[in-house]
């Protein structure tokens, strides 16, 4: 299968996007900040976690890669648990459980696919 066609400019050259994350909106609640950079098959979020936030079990349709920037966590899922620390990247299938306990101050840097179809 040939490689997907990139989103054309009103010029009809493929475009590229940059941004700076402090420049785009904040989403903030129960101890979270959120923002989001919406792409065509994908999305990006750049996460900032307060120290004794929980997020509890649940799961995404999507398949889902985490990359942790800074600070601690404990992320539990049906590998166990596993003790988060700057520099490593999970990825979760589509529908794969999973709940966290942040320890530290985290920066988290979210990669959410669109689901197939």
């Amino acid at each position: 299968m040939p490689p997907a066609t990139p989103p054309a400019t009103p010029t009809g050259t493929p475009k590229a996007d940059v941004i700076t994350w402090s420049n785009l909106p904040a989403q903030t609640a129960d101890g979270v900040e959120r923002r989001s950079f919406p792409g065509t098959g994908a999305s990006l979020k750049h996460i900032v976690i307060k120290a004794g936030t929980a997020a509890p079990r649940h799961a995404h349709a999507h398949e889902q890669f985490v990359i942790v920037v800074e600070g601690r966590a404990l992320l539990t899922c049906e590998a166990g648990p596993v003790d988060l620390r700057p520099g490593m990247v999970i990825r979760f299938d589509p529908e794969a459980w999973h709940s966290a306990d942040f320890i530290e101050d985290t920066v988290l840097i979210e990669v959410n696919l669109n689901p197939a179809g």
